[in-house]
């Protein structure tokens, strides 16, 4: 007998050979000494010889509450019937439970070897007890296992820790193994078939890590328990090569795995509070600023008013000018100006009795010179769009009205499509929380797990409140097209004949849609981020697409009041996206037919959209006046223009724009059908992206090209939009996850948080990006503030 060891029991760390057959089986029991209060835990190590699968040797252990059992052989089973026998094993019994006595008590074991082999079978026998059984707060603890000798360990809570986080290292990304949490409840799941029965578990290569909550154990302790599986496939890994021909049986595989586990405490609920705190206080300061931007505006105004340099209804009508209206404008010089004596009733014509041919620059008494100047001929759309110098108030001529109805149809679209799109996303989110909860399988959910902080049933609360920005943002710039809507309809009742005359024609439609699709961005980007994986991705970017459209438009619509495409076409368009990009979460993986098709359908539309810009909406291909065929003429042109004749193109800064743009989006086809990338949502949204910022670049270059100048306001929006973006792009890329890999894969790539001890890198990608889309959207509303004291017939188009 050693220390602690009754007389007459076989002793501890004794190794007992023997054999069995069906005729004679072993049994042996151990005792040992309880001391009061403290949890023992024994381990058994058993192995044989025999590599009979008909004849195993059966291992039996009963306690007092409880019995384990397994067989030498022992049998896994793996891909495609592979079985891997191991012939050595050692699991570790359930522990008792402390006994509220306060002296030492006696617990007993008792092995039972037997086998029904008609012949004996060789065994070996090792007991021993466990001296590091129990976890200690903050102190790394090292160890081995594999796929036959799993190991747990009993963590007990401190008294002032609510929270803790298991962090689970090793230096080998495989053998592939399970970090599972359970309560303290005999039997113990402590192998491969089993592990996932109970508890909360998660893959690993390199890296795990799981939060535990005080709250989620009544006896306030759990144990933690490694399993290593006896394949890789689950962590990304593949067969071993010289196995994959062999279905039958593999013997002994040496799949041992070094490990350190670390368990530290977690936030504490002070911390949820700051960042709360810091999240809505930090947005918040945007609404001080526009508070303080609009009074500052206000105040100029009325100096400007009370000075006699403006009056104090068209201060209010334009909310960013600074400069008075000349009243000295020649008459002459008003091509396509409207009559200022038409009824209030709305869009007066223009008339053309009130131009002088002399008066308007070279260009413009050249263009007058090819038409006849008859009403008929001038009120011809054809005519006038297909002019080689083109002004603003040439494609500002429909009814004030109508047209503004028209673009207020965005807005109410995009609500109805936020209701129906929303409502059973968030339904679905729900569903994948749920079974994330009941099931205890951390693997649905790609977190960062290093940084995700749960509140009541949600396992990352952090990446759900950093989309507060967007939101709030979002609400703010809608608070912000509202004051500008009514302080234009305020002056549009005074019947100021400058908001009419002058400036970029005022529709807020498409600006309160990109309002609403900010904030419905937030909305599910917090939805996806409640489970993000590869199924649902496509919830954090179809308003993502939405955005970058809605902009696209709202940048061609200020110059292009007439033509712009209706809500109708548009939305339709957005939905051919979405479901372009949910055939290419389901198909653009490996199959080749999809990126030819895709490709194919990608460039069309390029040329085919690229044909309807070009020609300002007037080259049609339906209808009885239709034109023989788009591509055909544009491929007659192409060959005209530019083989036969080498002429000049008759609009160079459009075409100059349109082959740029063609490119860079053939060369996304062609990037697209040779890489075909597995995360197709984000390879569409790099497309918006990018033929945006073409588009904006072009459009503030030919801006300073015609003389206009940048005010203050969007110069500023301009230089911060670069800034923030540059510094939101940073944080995009310092990737945490990805589930393009296996979860345990993507575990490898988790980091600790950097703000505030609750944000990670992609909460302040949240942040900033919020800010970054917010100036954005400032920008396009700013930026020609500078025309409102400019005749639309001096306003280019381009």
């Amino acid at each position: 007998p050693g220390a602690g060891q009754p007389a007459g029991r076989p002793p501890f760390g004794h190794v007992y050979r023997g054999a069995v057959n069906i005729s004679a089986e072993r049994v042996y029991a151990f005792a040992y000494r309880s001391e009061p209060g403290q949890v023992d835990a024994v381990r058994v190590y058993v192995n044989s010889s025999s590599e009979n699968l008909q004849y195993p040797v059966l291992f039996v252990v009963r306690q007092q509450k409880g019995v384990l059992s397994w067989q030498v052989p022992l049998i896994f089973r793996g891909l495609y019937q592979r079985t891997y026998n191991y012939q050595e094993v050692s699991r570790t019994l359930c522990p008792t439970e402390p006994t509220p006595e306060t002296r030492p008590s006696e617990q007993v074991i008792f092995v039972d070897v037997a086998s029904m082999a008609p012949f004996n079978i060789a065994y070996e026998l090792l007991v021993t007890r466990l001296e590091n059984f129990q976890l200690e707060t903050n102190k790394a603890f090292n160890f081995t296992a594999s796929p036959s000798q799993p190991q747990y360990f009993l963590y007990k809570f401190p008294q002032d820790v609510d929270s803790v986080i298991i962090n689970v290292v090793s230096d080998a990304a495989y053998p592939c193994s399970v970090v599972s949490v359970q309560d303290i409840v005999c039997p113990v799941y402590d192998l491969d078939h089993n592990v996932e029965f109970n508890g909360v578990y998660q893959s690993m290569t390199k890296q795990a890590a799981i939060t535990v909550q005080r709250k989620d154990f009544p006896g306030e302790q759990f144990f933690v328990v490694f399993v290593i599986k006896p394949e890789d496939y689950a962590c990304g890994g593949s067969v071993p090569s010289s196995f994959r021909g062999n279905v039958n049986r593999t013997w002994n595989l040496q799949r041992t795995k070094n490990l350190q586990v670390t368990i530290v405490p977690s936030i504490k609920k002070s911390v949820y509070v700051q960042a709360m705190f810091f999240s809505f206080l930090g947005f918040l300061s945007f609404y001080l600023g526009s508070v303080i931007v609009a009074f500052v505006h206000y105040i100029r105004v009325q100096r400007k008013a009370s000075a006699g340099r403006l009056s104090p209804e068209h201060g209010s009508g334009m909310m960013t000018s600074s400069h008075p209206i000349s009243a000295s404008t020649p008459e002459g010089s008003s091509y396509g100006a409207i009559d200022e004596s038409s009824s209030s009733g709305g869009r007066p014509l223009p008339s053309p009795e009130r131009r002088a041919p002399g008066s308007d620059t070279d260009s413009s008494v050249e263009e007058e010179s090819d038409f006849d100047t008859m009403p008929e001929i001038e009120s011809d759309k054809n005519i006038i769009r297909t002019k080689v110098f083109l002004y603003l108030s040439d494609l500002s001529r429909k009814d004030r009205r109508i047209v503004s109805k028209k673009y207020k149809i965005y807005f109410w679209n995009i609500i109805t499509i936020a209701v129906f799109y929303a409502l059973p996303v968030i339904q679905l989110v729900i569903t994948y929380q749920t079974v994330v909860n009941v099931t205890g399988n951390q693997d649905i959910c790609y977190y960062n797990f290093l940084c995700a902080h749960p509140l009541g049933v949600l396992s990352a609360f952090n990446n759900i409140l950093s989309n507060v920005g967007h939101v709030m943002l979002g609400f703010l710039f809608v608070l912000i097209v509202l004051r500008r809507d009514i302080l234009h309809r305020r002056a549009m009742e005074m019947k100021d004949i400058y908001t009419l005359d002058y400036g970029i024609p005022k529709h807020f439609g498409l600006f309160y849609a990109m309002g609403i699709a900010l904030i419905m961005e937030g909305v599910l980007s917090a939805c996806y981020h409640v489970c993000p994986n590869y199924s649902n991705f496509q919830f954090d970017t179809s308003f993502m697409y939405m955005i970058a459209g809605l902009c696209m438009l709202k940048l061609y619509q200020t110059r292009h009041p007439d033509i712009n495409a209706s809500a109708y076409s548009a939305y339709a368009s957005f939905a051919v996206v979405i479901s372009l990009a949910v055939l290419g979460v389901v198909f653009g993986k490996n199959d080749m037919w999809f990126w030819v098709i895709f490709s194919m359908i990608h460039v069309l539309a390029s040329l085919a959209l690229s044909t309807q810009i070009y020609y300002m909406g007037r080259f049609k291909i339906e209808g009885p006046d239709s034109d023989v065929g788009m591509f055909r003429r544009a491929l007659m042109v192409l060959y005209t223009d530019c083989i036969q004749q080498c002429s000049r193109p008759m609009y160079m800064d459009r075409m100059v724009l349109l082959i740029v743009g063609n490119l860079v989006n053939w060369s996304f086809a062609i990037f697209g059908l040779v890489y075909r990338p597995r995360d197709f949502a984000s390879y569409i949204l790099g497309i918006f992206i990018c033929n945006l910022l073409l588009y904006l670049a072009f459009y503030i270059i030919m801006k300073l090209r015609s003389s206009e100048k940048l005010l203050p306001i969007p110069m500023f929006c301009i230089v911060a939009t670069a800034v923030v973006w540059a510094a939101a792009l940073y944080f995009f890329f310092q990737t945490l996850s990805s589930w393009e890999e296996t979860p345990a894969e993507s575990r490898e790539k988790n980091r600790p948080c950097i703000l505030l001890g609750f944000f990670d890198d992609h909460d302040v990608w949240h942040f900033l990006s919020a800010a970054a889309l917010f100036f954005s959207f400032l920008v396009l509303l700013t930026l020609d503030d500078d025309l409102d004291t400019v005749r639309r017939d001096k306003i280019p188009v381009f």
